[in-house]
């Protein structure tokens, strides 16, 4: 987490964050996650470690719910520790920063690609060059299997 702070909206990097998920704690389900968020309007950082260790994640600047569209703003950020962290910033072509089903997690879009997505009992995601962000592929597979999964909230 300190590695990202000089990424962070300058009105957070002296927030004190908290644990609100952990797929070690309570178990591998999107539901769950998307019912242990914090308060709304809240940001949120999720990390994920795939099963070949690397470690990635993604920074949105509301909290992480279920919901019918895209939502968020320009200060959501995928980011990949391979091996030095990389940040990956709104491009300003899209606005599709994060969006959230009972079977799907999406952060970043277009053209039927995603910056990052995860299915409904947090298993396996996906991280491809997307319009939103115009990263990297943050995973060394476009496939990946998910080891641990933490999501960050501010206390």
């Amino acid at each position: 987490l300190p590695q990202l702070g000089p990424h962070l909206p300058p009105q957070l990097t002296q927030q004190p964050w908290y644990l609100q998920y952990s797929t070690r704690r309570d178990g591998f389900s999107l539901q769950t996650l998307y019912r242990s968020r914090g308060q709304p309007g809240s940001p949120a950082l999720l990390l994920i470690r795939d099963t070949e260790a690397q470690a990635f994640g993604a920074f949105s600047s509301t909290a992480i719910r279920c919901s019918s569209g895209f939502y968020g703003t320009g200060e959501t950020f995928l980011f990949s520790f391979s091996p030095e962290l990389k940040v990956f910033r709104w491009t300003g072509r899209n606005n599709f920063f994060v969006k959230g089903d009972v079977n799907l997690l999406m952060v970043g879009g277009g053209s039927g690609r995603f910056g990052l997505w995860l299915d409904g009992d947090l298993h396996r995601g996906g991280s491809q060059r997307c319009e939103t962000f115009d990263n990297e592929t943050l995973s060394p597979r476009e496939e990946f299997c998910i080891q641990d999964l933490e999501l960050w909230g501010l206390a």
